[in-house]
């Protein structure tokens, strides 16, 4: 029989934990109290005297961890077969670049796809240069064009999920799992301005009804 919780705890890429004891897991332990409240518009604001890069740091990790989780639970539904291009309907495709390995975008499958993208934000995120987990270390000057890149390529998971597998996500009942983590993502990177319109397209209609929702 199929334990309950065992899909969950399926991760796609290993978790990428913040050290105990830091700053910074302080940071997620208040991040997790407040969405405990409900009010998640509340819970994305930068908290009183804290450093703002330090905050979209540990909330990007959060996410990528979110992501890994959920893509984690349809990985057997998105194969080569099923998903011979990155997609996120049928207007938008994503074609893979890096900047430094693959320096001219490649038209590849939806897992090759994400495989390289959780690869590469894993290696951001791994990168102490970027991601600095000591005190006291400063975040580099082009830090906010990093995060704003990580963010971008995670949006596009999401919206890969929503368009292709979200039949898939509704028989697991990871629906509402699903749009919690997608609306908390999209509150946090609306209250700092992290993402660009005409990225968010593809989910602009979904966007719209979890906005409206809460005011």
């Amino acid at each position: 029989p199929l334990v309950s919780g065992s899909r969950s705890s399926k991760t796609f890429k290993p978790k990428k934990n913040i050290p105990e004891g830091s700053h910074q897991y302080e940071l997620l332990k208040h991040a997790e109290a407040t969405l405990g409240s409900g009010n998640l518009r509340q819970a994305v604001m930068l908290p009183e005297g804290e450093d703002l890069n330090e905050w979209i740091a540990v909330n990007t990790v959060d996410f990528f961890n979110q992501i890994n989780m959920l893509y984690g639970t349809i990985t057997e539904f998105c194969t080569e077969a099923s998903c011979s291009v990155m997609s996120a309907g049928p207007r938008y495709e994503y074609h893979w670049a890096d900047g430094t390995n693959i320096k001219k975008p490649i038209k590849c499958s939806a897992p090759k796809y994400i495989d390289y993208l959780m690869t590469w934000v894993q290696d951001q995120l791994d990168d102490e240069t970027l991601f600095p987990s000591k005190i006291g270390v400063p975040f580099p000057k082009n830090f906010m064009s990093v995060a704003k890149t990580i963010l971008k390529r995670l949006f596009r998971v999401y919206a890969h999920i929503y368009h292709q597998h979200f039949d898939s996500v509704m028989r697991l009942q990871e629906e509402a799992h699903l749009n919690t983590s997608f609306k908390h993502f999209i509150f946090f990177v609306q209250e700092f301005n992290l993402i660009d319109r005409r990225e968010l397209a593809p989910l602009q209609e979904l966007i719209e009804k979890l906005g409206s929702k809460d005011r």
